[in-house]
């Protein structure tokens, strides 16, 4: 008998009959003779309503009573699907955050977990019962409903597992695993058997939307295996696992890409000791991440251009900070670009193998691609280029590297 929490999103829960698919793939666990915890997204859209009532609402939001409205819909799937079970003759009940309790910090709308009392879940698991818990949310200070941000019921289903001592976490979802690229762009993308906490939190972070990066930071941290798999069917799925359990480490592992980026550029900035903090302290306090940075150091020494990137989202509110600050900073000119994209060669593999750089540019070199900003970690290479080349760079890519399927 096998311990397992299984998270299904809310793609698998989008109505009453994928409820019943979802309950009828949970049977199966119970009949094999496995104890099963499941957590719940929203139903798709459910969440996305919930935040356009609170803004159409009016005036300034209070935090608290958002992440009350925000955090309804999960609770409905959990009891549908309490009540689902129940009707196939499986026993289960339905958990909210507060009712186990999830105890949250008080950063309302991305609250982090800071312990999970068990016992109520352990008895409820030793009746033979199901439990089936509302995802994304949590009990904050002062008896408060807290959410986990975007893509937080992953983060539930991980740290339950972990509390749980759960042999695996399932991520179903509406893909059948991780892929070397997105399938939708490479026609010849595989699914990989096996891939390193390291590199999927790579990947999450880069903009794969398989698994939200908290998750996959927090599996690796408490030893949670994690496989990505189905809604829909029976295939086995990508195993997220610790590097040494993955035997044969390829130099790149895949291509991934990130659309919500955008370019910013201050010109014959002084180049002198403190200018990058005075820029980037106040976008910093402004709660606007910088990503990619370069500075070019002009020939007299005197001045340099900077660059670097933020979300989309930001753009904004980057340029408006910047520009209200002009006579400080000293800069020429401001420019700005959200026509560009991020492309991430991933792998473990590249702490080992040389030249991984130099075929990833020569292979964008050869389709007539230029690179605007280069930045590397240990396992991986991100650069950025022109939105209008992403479908031919993540393509040429994934064939420079030999990851297009048999």
């Amino acid at each position: 008998m096998a311990r397992i929490v299984k998270k299904f999103g809310g793609t698998s829960v989008a109505d009453i009959d994928h409820i019943k698919a979802v309950a009828e793939r949970v049977k199966r666990e119970v009949d094999a003779g496995h104890q099963v915890t499941v957590v719940l997204s929203a139903m798709a859209g459910v969440t996305d309503q919930m935040v356009d009532h609170t803004r159409r609402v009016g005036g300034l939001v209070d935090d608290r009573e958002y992440d009350v409205v925000v955090s309804a819909g999960e609770q409905v799937t959990s009891g549908l699907l309490a009540m689902t079970l129940q009707d196939m003759g499986v026993p289960s009940r339905s958990w909210l955050g507060w009712q186990i309790p999830i105890r949250t910090d008080g950063v309302h709308g991305k609250a982090r977990i800071e312990s999970i009392d068990t016992g109520e879940l352990e008895k409820s698991l030793a009746r033979g019962e199901v439990p089936v818990v509302a995802g994304f949310q949590g009990l904050g200070p002062g008896n408060r409903i807290t959410t986990l941000g975007r893509g937080g019921t992953d983060t539930t289903a991980v740290a339950l597992a972990a509390a749980l001592n759960a042999e695996r976490c399932d991520i179903h979802t509406d893909v059948d695993g991780v892929y070397t690229a997105d399938p939708r762009i490479v026609a010849k993308a595989r699914k990989l058997d096996r891939i390193t906490y390291e590199e999927m939190l790579e990947m999450a972070s880069l903009g794969a939307k398989v698994l939200q990066a908290r998750a996959v930071e927090l599996a690796m941290k408490r030893g949670v295996r994690l496989q990505v798999l189905s809604s829909h069917g029976d295939a086995p799925g990508t195993m997220i696992v610790h590097e040494e359990e993955v035997m044969e480490k390829q130099q790149v592992s895949s291509i991934t890409y990130k659309r919500d980026e955008a370019k910013i550029t201050l010109t014959r900035v002084a180049d002198r000791p403190g200018v990058a903090a005075s820029i980037f302290g106040p976008l910093a306090d402004d709660s606007i991440n910088v990503d990619m940075i370069v500075q070019n150091v002009s020939a007299d020494g005197k001045t340099t251009d900077l660059t670097f990137t933020v979300t989309r989202a930001d753009l904004q509110r980057a340029v408006a900070s910047l520009e209200n600050r002009r006579d400080d900073l000293g800069y020429a000119d401001l420019l700005s670009d959200s026509n560009v994209v991020k492309v991430s060669v991933v792998g473990v593999g590249m702490r080992s193998h040389a030249g991984v750089a130099q075929r990833m540019f020569k292979a964008l070199a050869d389709e007539g691609i230029n690179i605007q900003v280069i930045s590397t970690s240990e396992i991986k290479v991100s650069v950025l280029i022109d939105e209008a080349s992403t479908e031919r760079a993540i393509t040429a890519l994934h064939d420079a590297y030999g990851l297009d399927a048999e």
